[in-house]
């Protein structure tokens, strides 16, 4: 595997500029998942200021995975038009506009600005690894990790500030407003980053396909498999918990460990994947620790809820960074890169959409969890054949230049 050179990089020589470029990206980490996970705490709140339904109420966490999915193949086009610098300002822009859309007192605009926040976290999902690739060739472990860890303590920040913020000034809009003023303030932070030499627009923008690429599927399924697995834990692990039999703060507490746990597991997992040549060893240890956690769940939820809970959030975590990572790791390019978390990130989290909804729908055809968790374990050995292919240093190939 070839070490990018001191020639390669743009801030080389120049500290101030490079921690600059840390808090940039750091602080666009940290804007997407605010904003969406903060209604969560606030369901009843919402609900009541909108009068809506439960039904209606879940668009708002659906519909960003909905433009993850779309938003995300037409970013390696929009980085064809303009610097991936001057489209991360728009993103973070758009953030805090979809934000402020999600305040006022009607459905509709409320849904329009949902829209606008999930095109805009799709955006910066997409740029970011390609950005890290760009900014950082030699660190490229160590910045995933860091992204991913940011990533993570962003979504907790916003359901841990939710209550507080509540009861604090009385109204749900203002723990929501929060996450409006942020973007704004990370947005001057890439200001200077749109002077950076060598990393910009392309004089010679190319088109970079990698649907006929094996190991760009593999990536893919890998990502889409992996946020199938999160978001259909995250959301359906404390339901699972209460009907075997623990109360509320048990579930709530089993729950709160998958994100906690995930912590380092992101942070370490992206710098032990850049110093190997082959990523086949985190790749199993990855999936054993998430098979034997939905094991545990099957063979008897209450018997280690913690356990099981805590095998998850590594698993979760670990697969997650291991994702981000190989879309660094497996491109030669900025380009290649965006090209390939596009594909990814696309797929993935449609099948992420569909992951709560197909084993909801299961519970309720069984009256019970277990065919639903067996169709997770089934899943867990595809995303291990998927990782494991994913796993092996080799690069992907543009269409075009097969």
């Amino acid at each position: 595997m070839s070490t990018p050179s001191v020639a390669d990089d743009p801030f080389y020589g120049r500290p101030f500029v490079s921690a600059l470029a840390v808090m940039a990206l750091l602080l666009a980490a940290a804007n997407l998942r605010g904003g969406l996970v903060v209604v969560g705490p606030l369901v009843e709140q919402i609900r009541a200021g909108l009068n809506i339904s439960a039904g209606a109420f879940s668009l708002l966490t659906t519909l960003p995975l909905i433009c993850f999915g779309i938003i995300s193949l037409c970013v390696p086009a929009l980085s064809r038009r303009w610097a991936p610098q001057t489209l991360a300002i728009g993103g973070l822009l758009l953030i805090s506009l979809g934000v402020m859309l999600r305040l006022v007192d009607s459905f509709v605009v409320v849904l329009l600005g949902t829209l606008f926040l999930g095109a805009a976290i799709a955006l910066l999902n997409v740029l970011i690894p390609g950005l890290v690739k760009a900014f950082f060739p030699r660190r490229v472990g160590l910045m995933t990790g860091l992204y991913s860890v940011t990533l993570s303590m962003g979504a907790g920040l916003g359901v841990y500030l939710a209550v507080p913020l509540l009861e604090r000034f009385g109204h749900w809009h203002y723990p929501v407003a929060l996450w409006a003023l942020l973007p704004v303030i990370c947005a001057l932070f890439w200001l200077p980053m749109l002077r950076v030499k060598g990393v910009g627009r392309p004089a010679h923008p190319v088109k970079v396909s990698l649907w006929r690429d094996k190991m760009a599927w593999a990536i893919t399924f890998y990502m889409g498999l992996q946020s199938f697995y999160f978001y259909s834990m995250a959301t359906w692990l404390p339901k699972i918990l209460l009907e075997s039999g623990l109360d509320a703060n048990e579930a709530g507490t089993a729950t709160a460990l998958i994100n906690l746990v995930s912590i380092p597991f992101n942070f370490l997992v992206p710098i032990m994947a850049a110093r190997l040549a082959s990523q086949h060893r985190l790749v199993l240890g990855v999936f054993l620790a998430s098979f034997l956690g939905v094991a545990g769940l099957w063979w008897q939820p209450a018997a280690a809820p913690l356990l099981w809970a805590s095998l998850i959030g590594v698993g979760c975590g670990g697969s997650l960074s291991l994702a981000l990572s190989f879309f660094v790791l497996r491109a030669t390019n900025t380009a290649q890169a965006t090209a390939l978390s596009a594909m990814a990130q696309s797929i993935g989290y449609l099948l992420a959409a569909a992951g709560p909804a197909v084993l909801g729908l299961m519970r309720d055809w069984e009256g019970a969890w277990q065919t639903a968790l067996i169709l997770m374990l089934a899943l867990q050995l595809l995303q291990l054949g998927c990782g494991w292919f994913a796993a092996r240093p080799v690069k992907v190939v543009p269409d075009q230049d097969k």
